[in-house]
């Protein structure tokens, strides 16, 4: 069934922040929207491409050798294999596009580690 999505009626049903929310699957892609708020731990992703495309806020995306801030309506494609960490000093809106399978935190498990994600 071929239906809308409405990014800002999904991102008012929740607070949590760093916990993703599957709202769409395409060709084995998921389509998530998260929170961020304060820094993510180090990761990367071995097999994995991951594009990050702000809503609303700001984040600062941090990689070892440099760091660049987006904005609302920026967006950015972190390879598979490269370590790097999202940070946001106030609450910031997220879309993310990833392979189905993509762990959100990558190679590291942790507090942050999200195995089993909501559909809303």
């Amino acid at each position: 069934m071929v239906d809308k999505v409405s990014l800002a009626e999904k991102f008012a049903g929740f607070s949590e922040t760093y916990v993703p929310k599957i709202v769409g699957e395409l060709n084995g892609q998921h389509v998530k929207v998260a929170k961020f708020l304060g820094p993510f731990p180090w990761h990367f992703h071995e097999h994995e491409d991951e594009m990050f495309l702000v809503v609303k806020g700001k984040i600062r995306m941090c990689l070892r050798d440099r760091e660049f801030d987006m904005g609302a309506g920026e967006f950015c494609i972190v390879p598979r294999g490269v370590e790097h960490r999202p940070v946001a000093d106030e609450v910031a809106e997220v879309v993310l596009f990833e392979p189905a399978a993509t762990l959100n935190t990558g190679n590291v498990r942790d507090e942050f580690t999200q195995e089993d994600l909501e559909r809303i």
